[in-house]
């Protein structure tokens, strides 16, 4: 591998991850619109991984983002608390009692089940995470002074508005420059991009911010409405004709991003709410293609976060310096935990993780 990480011992975080963080209500079996009680979680897309490397792996993690000074705002900081994530990085901005100018976002979200697919209604404009600009973050002390060895952001933090975006930019540009390891899940979200210029406006700001990643992260949506470049021939099963076409994509993308040191795509074919077929392939220049175990048929409960899980191993494999077969069969290993439970994050351990990778299966442990 190719990837220069910073030894531990020269820096206070192993891992920050620059996202929003929103309060997850989830009505637990039944359905957001005759629900009359929540569970309340934290989540983002990009807090996720920081949160996995932290709660499963045992990593020293942060994340950057900022919340509106209320109640609501404090509870999700008590979430990421109970993850164990440094809250040092939240931006804490004045709440006017009403919300006519900065909130904290909500995510009602439903899990599904069998032919009921899974449900995300997000309550999440105006918010302090959405407002962030240049200049609100003082990177190179996080990245220089303080030291940190892996940033992780994605696109559905960039989508939020004109200045997130911005914000990216600035935070993997200062990352570059002092030599943090920059991961960038393109989790592409047509409902964050509709109203700002759809899928012509993701693949611009996109495309900006890749020239500027070692490790991307996306599934065959991601790629195709994020950076513009279609998967071709993908038959209904994760068979080899897919397999193909996805490493004849890969091919693409490597040539057209040469600084891209990893690329690494989940393989989900959705069977039912409740029974997905879930794999993983990852690329590198040294290691070429490689693949994760296949599980067809996997028991779903809770699929969201899934590929924030899967990210979350991938970094840890490659944090630890383990192999890119190696690393990508503990994303897809921690991937396939996750969504054994309920919530945006996860609750699998590390000796899980690695059991499961092994080729370990679901035993009674005594």
């Amino acid at each position: 591998m190719t990837l220069q990480i910073r030894p531990a011992a020269d820096t206070r975080y192993d891992a920050v991850s620059l996202g929003e963080v929103m309060l997850r209500l989830d009505p637990g079996e039944g359905r957001i619109r005759t629900a009359r009680q929540f569970r309340a979680w934290e989540g983002g897309g990009e807090y996720n991984v920081a949160r996995g490397l932290r709660r499963a792996f045992g990593l020293r993690t942060a994340v950057v983002t900022a919340l509106a000074d209320n109640e609501v705002g404090r509870l999700v900081e008590d979430l990421v608390l109970q993850g164990g994530v440094d809250t040092s990085y939240i931006r804490w901005v004045p709440y006017d009692g009403i919300g006519r100018g900065v909130r904290n976002g909500l995510n009602f979200t439903e899990r599904g089940f069998g032919v009921r697919g899974a449900v995300g209604v997000s309550d999440r404009g105006l918010t302090a995470a959405s407002q962030m600009a240049p200049g609100d973050v003082d990177w190179d002390h996080l990245f220089g002074e303080l030291g940190v060895r892996w940033l992780h952001t994605g696109g559905i933090y960039a989508a939020l508005s004109e200045s997130t975006a911005e914000v990216v930019v600035e935070a993997v540009t200062a990352a570059k420059r002092h030599g943090t390891v920059v991961s960038y899940d393109l989790n592409y979200r047509p409902s964050l991009w509709k109203a700002i210029g759809g899928q012509a406006r993701a693949q611009e700001v996109n495309r900006e911010i890749a020239g500027l990643v070692d490790v991307m992260i996306g599934n065959e949506e991601d790629f195709t409405a994020s950076l513009g470049f279609a998967v071709e021939g993908v038959d209904e099963h994760i068979s080899a004709i897919e397999v193909a076409s996805f490493a004849a994509m890969i091919d693409r993308v490597a040539a057209a991003y040469p600084n891209f040191q990893v690329i690494a795509t989940t393989l989900r074919t959705v069977r039912s709410a409740t029974v997905n077929d879930w794999g993983a392939l990852a690329w590198s220049r040294e290691s070429g293609l490689v693949q994760a175990t296949h599980r067809p048929g996997l028991e779903i409960l809770d699929r969201v976060g899934g590929g924030d899980s899967f990210a979350s191993g991938l970094v840890y494999g490659l944090l630890e310096g383990e192999p890119l077969a190696t690393a990508v069969e503990y994303g897809a290993a921690h991937g396939a935990l996750a969504m054994t439970t309920p919530g945006d994050t996860t609750m699998a351990s590390k000796a899980e993780v690695l059991k499961l990778a092994g080729g370990g299966g679901a035993r009674v442990d005594r």
